[in-house]
């Protein structure tokens, strides 16, 4: 009976998260904009930038060799830092300067805010 009632509990989070990115996709529509991408595990984190027609244009996460070499363990806030610089450096390589930032309905702290201010700080505008 606890299993059930702790699964409906994870439902519940998992599709109110969901909801939240696709209420905040839809309104990114309307600007029509590049956005910069965030999809986190408890193991990895990713970046993509997307562009207006949902291509892939840029990618970092922490599944890359060279990236995993450098860390020890890939689900820190330590690893989203240098994911946030990786990324931030590939898409002004690109010409890609300015961005929006799609943080796929999770909340706004820890790993997130990390890559988010590294990825500002190394020069890409959001």
């Amino acid at each position: 009976m606890v299993f059930i009632i702790r699964f409906k509990i994870m439902n519940v989070k998992k599709n109110s998260r969901i909801r939240r990115a696709t209420k905040f996709r839809k309104n990114l529509q309307k600007f029509n904009n590049i956005r910069l991408l965030i999809h986190r595990t408890s193991r990895h984190i990713y970046a993509q930038i997307i562009s207006k027609d949902n291509k892939i244009l840029v990618t970092a996460s922490t599944l890359e060799k060279k990236i995993r070499k450098k860390l020890k363990y890939t689900g820190n806030i330590k690893a989203s830092i240098l994911i946030g610089i990786k990324i931030a450096k590939r898409s002004i390589k690109k010409g890609i300067l300015s961005v929006s930032f799609d943080r796929s309905g999770f909340k706004y702290h820890g790993r997130i805010k990390a890559l988010a201010n590294s990825a500002r700080n190394t020069g890409l505008n959001f």
